[in-house]
């Protein structure tokens, strides 16, 4: 049986260090497999997140030589174990223990958006919608909140932006409402403002590292961003509003 390395970041918010962990690894292992097997032979004590190992929680984020990554949907077939595979907690949150971070931050942040709210129903009580409607917003939600997306992005990962960007996750969300083809609410003054759609720069690497696939900037950002400019940029709306005040 072949044996691998994995160079496991152990400590607390307060620092810490690498540690070298040889394993024994067999085919079709993920590196969440080689983790749990590092617990239970040699580290009982790492602190590592997970839940249904099936990709769906987005519970088992980490950094898998530097990319980041679902370690259940990490295959050890598809990256390079003759290396020491290193593993370390996401950098745009604050780390707990080991491989394990806060990120109630995106919880508070998501309290923050607007929520949905619907047009009055036709006479008849129901509500019609188009089916290409809303196959526009079916996308983003396959969404499960892993939170790479927001890990990767520069504004929150290199230059903490915490309290002035929401991050991809939730400009994704956004999106979700404000193209849902019931909604009424006007959330655009927030995404200019307190949401800091502006810092995001579409460099495209939240697309990259989603799970789901989803296409976060080209389907989700760059129309907010958009909606963003006719509000509050189109040269002609702002001579509209200057006349109408």
């Amino acid at each position: 049986m072949k044996r691998a390395t994995f160079r496991i970041w152990r400590g607390d918010g307060k620092g810490g260090a690498f540690a070298d962990y040889p394993t024994e690894v067999s085919e079709g292992m993920v590196v969440l497999d080689a983790v749990h097997q590092i617990q239970a032979a040699h580290a009982p004590d790492l602190a590592c997140r997970w839940n249904c190992k099936a990709g769906k929680c987005g519970s088992c984020s980490a950094e898998i030589n530097g990319l980041p990554r679902l370690m259940c949907m990490t295959r050890l077939s598809d990256i390079d174990i003759d290396k020491p595979v290193t593993i370390e907690p996401m950098k745009a949150f604050p780390p707990v223990k080991d491989l394990v971070t806060d990120v109630s931050w995106n919880f508070q942040v998501k309290k923050k958006i607007k929520p949905f709210k619907p047009r009055p129903p036709a006479p008849d009580g129901t509500w019609r919608m188009s089916q290409r409607d809303i196959d526009r917003v079916q996308e983003f939600r396959k969404c499960i909140e892993c939170f790479l997306c927001q890990n990767v992005c520069h504004v929150l990962r290199e230059h903490h932006k915490h309290e002035e960007f929401i991050g991809p996750r939730f400009l994704v969300y956004v999106a979700a409402l404000e193209m849902h083809p019931l909604d009424v609410e006007n959330r655009l003054e927030e995404l200019k403002r307190a949401h800091g759609i502006g810092f995001c720069n579409i460099t495209k690497c939240c697309t990259h590292v989603c799970p789901e696939e989803i296409t976060i900037t080209d389907n989700a950002i760059i129309p907010l961003k958009e909606r963003v400019v006719d509000e509050f940029y189109d040269p002609l709306k702002v001579l509209w509003k200057r006349l109408r005040s």
